[in-house]
Formats: structure tokens, C-alpha cells, sequence
């Protein structure tokens, strides 16, 4: 989904989630969104997922699509190592509420 596409579909729905993703040992973050459906999406540009450098350089792009909220999401490679799927709905174990 590119970043027009996300700020079409934040105008048109309100029950969705969005992640940012980081994994343990790099210092990138993507975008994700989630819709109700279950479908997920990663925050493109042609074609490919963007990385970003900071936190800061995530909330200014999700702000100028006009979302205020998302959760933190850190992979660790020990689910990576076992083929375990992570779990993002648990409470608080492997997602921070972020507000900005």
C-alpha cells in the first residue's frame, strides 16, 4: 500500500490498526496496517516496504496521513529461530500503544 493509498483508506474507515515494526538488532522501522478483514499491508513506495530511520520519521509520515495512533511492535529473533508466529494481540508483551 503506497502512502496515498493509506490516506484514502484513513479517510474512508475507522476500524483498523497500524504497526510499526522493528526488529531486534536493526535500527529500521516499517508500517503496517492491519483492517478488519485481517488483511495486512506494509507501507510501500514502487513496489517495495519503506524503511525508516527513526520513530520520529514514522510519526511524521502516519501524521501527515492523518493517524495519530499506532503500536510498537519489536520482533525478536527468538520467534524467528523456532518458526514461532508472533503474537501481537497479547497484551503489553509484544506491542506498546504509541500516541503522537
Amino acid at each position: 500500500m503506497d502512502f496515498q493509498a493509506l490516506k484514502a483508506f484513513v479517510a474512508h474507515h475507522d476500524n483498523f490498526e497500524i504497526r510499526v515494526i522493528g526488529h531486534a538488532g536493526s535500527r529500521f522501522y516499517q508500517v503496517e496496517l492491519e483492517n478488519v478483514e485481517g488483511s495486512r499491508h506494509m507501507l510501500t513506495r514502487a513496489g517495495k516496504p519503506i524503511l525508516f530511520r527513526s520513530l520520529d520519521d514514522v510519526y511524521n509520515e502516519l501524521r501527515r496521513a492523518g493517524i495519530h495512533r499506532a503500536y510498537l511492535v519489536q520482533q525478536v529473533p527468538h520467534d524467528e529461530v523456532i518458526g514461532r508466529e508472533t503474537h501481537y494481540h497479547d497484551p503489553l508483551t509484544s506491542r506498546m500503544p504509541l500516541v503522537f
